[in-house]
């Protein structure tokens, strides 16, 4: 496809995922003291008692404009396909602005982890509370971009180094993570400038980049022994291919398969906007994790 006709397909995609309105959660609930610390839970649509919980990280390059109300659509379709779902917002970008006023900063470091790892501690007793029919046995981890790369680490909190804060005892009860065109290999994502040198801002330049890699980057914290599956568009010019598959080989030499399922014709954008079919391609994903 010519580069003007698949940028403008991109465009499309994208204006289409963010077109729907954001849809008011039925309950939220903080686990920090940060406005940015808090879930918000979506009961299944069709009065299910008891239903799998997905867990939805956002996307957005770890940067502050895009918080979970772009994701609170895909949550709700989500719901309408009977799931318990249990929206997460975490801290995003930096106290100060980027030196050379380039926009926002991706990440802060080391707050963003702190977040996710704080949030899914949190999350059994919060969801007991706020939304009774999850059914946590059957509990599926999903996000999208960087919220991929977030989902990827939380599943692999037991294999972080022993000095690292979020590290666990034992691996996540998680029926499976389902990942969405993920920023998975932070050295791959930062070879390619994904998102404008996102990953190199969310780590730090120079010594930085490489000392916190090793705490931070999913392909390097494998096998985690948790089911995974990748979903990845093969036009995604947001996040190319290529990052998914260098962490399904980076799993392969560690001993682990993970599910690689690529889309045709697809870009970054419709595996979170429920009017793609690409949507309902990742709620079957879901599914087969979940039951």
């Amino acid at each position: 496809m010519p580069d003007d006709a698949a940028a403008q397909r991109a465009a499309a995609e994208e204006e289409s995922a963010f077109s729907h309105p954001h849809v008011a959660p039925d309950a939220t609930a903080a686990y920090g003291e940060h406005p940015d610390q808090v879930i918000d839970f979506y009961v299944p649509r069709g009065g299910e008692t008891v239903a799998p919980l997905v867990v939805t990280l956002h996307g957005g390059a770890w940067r502050t404009p895009y918080d979970r109300g772009h994701l609170t659509p895909f949550a709700d379709f989500l719901a309408r396909r009977g799931f318990a779902v249990a929206n997460v917002e975490y801290r995003r970008g930096a106290t100060d602005p980027a030196p050379d006023d380039s926009g926002p900063v991706a990440g802060r470091w080391p707050d963003t982890f702190d977040d996710i790892a704080a949030a899914l501690d949190a999350l059994p007793a919060l969801a007991r509370e706020a939304l009774p029919q999850a059914d946590l046995r059957r509990t599926v981890l999903t996000g999208h971009s960087a919220g991929g790369h977030l989902a990827l680490w939380a599943a692999a909190r037991h294999v972080l180094p022993p000095d690292a804060p979020w590290r666990t005892s034992g691996p996540a009860a998680l029926r499976g993570v389902v990942a969405l065109a993920p920023i998975a290999d932070l050295a791959m994502a930062e070879k390619l400038e994904v998102c404008g040198h996102a990953a190199l801002q969310l780590l730090g330049g120079g010594d930085e980049f490489t000392d916190r890699q090793r705490y931070a980057d999913p392909a390097l914290l494998l096998p985690t022994g948790i089911a995974t599956t990748l979903v990845q568009g093969r036009t995604d010019d947001v996040v190319p291919q290529a990052v998914a598959e260098s962490y399904a080989d980076a799993s392969a030499k560690a001993g682990e398969v993970v599910g690689l399922t690529l889309l045709e014709d697809v870009g970054h954008f419709p595996l979170i906007d429920p009017a793609a079919d690409a949507c309902a391609v990742v709620a079957e994903e879901i599914a087969q994790l979940a039951w």
